[in-house]
Order: structure tokens, then C-alpha cells, then sequence
């Protein structure tokens, strides 16, 4: 099973262990050539690779807005070499001050919506395709825990959003009953995968 294979089956079942279940596949292509070795059996990092490897076909310039992940979804793509071709950058915004300076969130909307919101992720997305000049970006919002939660945005709420020129489109998930780093890892490869959803014409989840 192919990297792209086992990140599709993601559409009918759990993301996450679709997400988890990727193989080696083509991940150490660009890694080989260049003498560095990469963990093969780490499915963020083969996410990673395939996501590059489809953008540099398409001419896709790719970019990230991260809060909860922390520069994870950046690590993944920087850990592959020769991402510089097609990742231009990203940026944490953590705190609420930083979404709206550096990523022109407006404060309407996070008063609004709240930081972890289908409306903030939007906004988060545009704006570092704007800063950064992108093609296409994605963001993420969410509450890894262990506090922070509420009824309505319980521990595990993650909100994903992509967006180009025509748009940007946010999705929810619950990623439920898992520690911190877990939530991240696993917040990381739902991003991956829905850069890639995109690049392929595929409406998110």
C-alpha cells in the first residue's frame, strides 16, 4: 500500500488510523539522492514527502499557519529535503495578538468565534497565503489539553481549514481520549493530509 493508498482510506474510516497506517512508500526518494536518511517507518514523514512531491508536480506553492501544532506541520515538510522548492514557510501563532498581527485575523472574529473555530482556521489560512504569498495553504486551531476545554469545545477539538485563491474551507475533529503530544502528532498528519486532499481536487476530511 502506497503512502497516497493508505491516506485515502481515510475518507471512509477514522483519519487518524488511516493517517497512521501510511507505509514507507516513495518517502526516502529525495532523501536517498541527497544522502540523508530519513525514518521510513514514521508516517508523518512519508505524508510529508508524498504531499511535496505532489505539489512540486502541480507547481503548488504550499505555506502554514499553526497554533495548537506548534511548527510541527513546518518540521514534517522541512524535514524533507528539498522542500524548499515548493514550502516557503510558516508561521505559530499561538497567542490570539499574533493571529491578528501577523495573520490578519480580524479581532471581530475571534471575539466572535473564539480561537478554535471553523472561522478562525479560515481566517488563518488566507492570511499566511497572503503574507507568504502561497498558493496554497493550511491552519490549525484546536485544544490539545490537558486543560482548556469546555462543553462546547471539549479537549481534542481541532479545527483544520485549506485555502487558495478560490477559497478556503475548514473542517472539525474530535480527536478524543489522547495525551498532548498525541493530539499534535496526530493534529500534523490530519494537516498533511488535507493539503493533499485539496491538491487533489478532494473535499476535506
Amino acid at each position: 500500500m502506497s503512502p497516497g493508498d493508505a491516506l485515502n482510506l481515510a475518507a471512509g474510516g477514522n483519519p487518524i488510523v488511516a493517517a497512521r497506517a501510511v507505509s514507507a512508500g516513495s518517502a526516502g526518494h529525495d532523501a536517498a539522492a541527497s544522502g540523508w536518511a530519513l525514518d521510513a517507518h514514521d508516517p508523518v514523514v512519508a505524508a510529508a514527502a508524498e504531499l511535496l512531491s505532489l505539489a512540486r508536480g502541480q507547481g503548488t506553492l504550499l505555506a502554514v499557519a499553526e497554533s495548537c501544532t506548534g511548527g510541527r506541520v513546518a518540521a514534517a515538510l522541512t524535514a524533507i529535503p528539498g522542500a524548499s522548492d515548493v514550502f516557503l514557510g510558516g508561521v505559530v501563532a499561538y497567542a490570539n495578538a499574533v493571529k491578528e498581527r501577523a495573520l490578519a485575523v480580524p479581532a471581530a472574529t475571534l471575539m466572535a468565534h473564539g480561537a478554535v473555530s471553523a472561522a478562525t482556521a479560515m481566517a488563518m489560512a488566507q492570511g499566511v497565503r497572503i503574507a507568504l504569498g502561497a498558493d496554497l495553504t493550511v491552519a490549525c486551531t484546536g485544544i490539545a489539553g490537558p486543560t482548556g476545554g469546555s462543553a462546547e469545545k471539549p479537549v481534542g477539538t481541532l479545527w483544520i481549514a485549506v485555502a487558495d485563491a478560490e477559497g478556503a474551507a475548514a473542517h472539525r475533529f474530535d480527536l478524543v481520549d489522547r495525551d498532548r503530544a498525541t493530539f499534535q502528532t496526530d493534529a500534523t498528519a490530519l494537516a498533511l493530509r488535507a493539503l493533499r486532499q485539496r491538491l487533489l481536487g478532494l473535499a476535506l476530511p
